[in-house]
């Protein structure tokens, strides 16, 4: 079940945030800063509503470009489809608010990560030297186009087609 973050899950994602990224992960501090800034959107997964979350992920959304600053999953639970769901909930989310691509940086060496948001359309835009702090790992800048930008007439021919049977329809005569 992926339903929207609460305070009660900021210490589970600060455990989880703790196995899975080692010493680059958010502490408690971290998360709730992260929480409080404007213009968030984050979710968990869970079996319920009163079962601790096994998954969580979020965004930060600009006016034009949504942000994907952090998803995990419990390595219990890795395999399972649920960082797929939050990834689905998340860019659903995103173009429900308008944004016009998904942006995000990735590990070069996070394999999983890199299938997943492969699997889901993002590009490669260009890599960030020594992005992952401490250990100076390189990251992969990667987008995804949500709402793309329209410059000028893009029809469909739909509106050329009814335009067509309206002239076979009255003879041509447009009076």
């Amino acid at each position: 079940m992926i339903r929207e973050f609460t305070d009660n899950d900021i210490m589970r994602m600060a455990e989880l945030e703790a196995d899975l990224f080692g010493r680059g992960a958010w502490s408690e501090s971290m998360i709730r800063q992260e929480l409080e800034a404007p213009a968030r959107s984050y979710f968990a997964e869970a079996p319920s509503e009163h079962e601790p979350m096994r998954g969580y992920a979020g965004f930060w959304y600009d006016g034009d470009d949504a942000e994907l600053m952090t998803i995990g999953v419990d390595r219990q639970h890795q395999r399972q489809g649920i960082a797929n769901a939050l990834m689905r909930r998340l860019i659903d989310e995103a173009k429900a608010k308008g944004a016009r691509r998904m942006l995000l940086e990735v590990r070069v060496d996070n394999e999983p990560a890199l299938a997943l948001y492969r699997s889901f359309g993002f590009e490669m835009m260009g890599r960030r030297k020594r992005y992952y702090q401490p250990e100076g790992i390189d990251a992969f800048t990667m987008s995804l186009e949500l709402n793309p930008w329209t410059v000028g007439f893009h029809g469909t021919g739909e509106h050329e087609s009814r335009e067509q049977e309206n002239k076979q329809g009255n003879g041509g005569d447009e009076s």
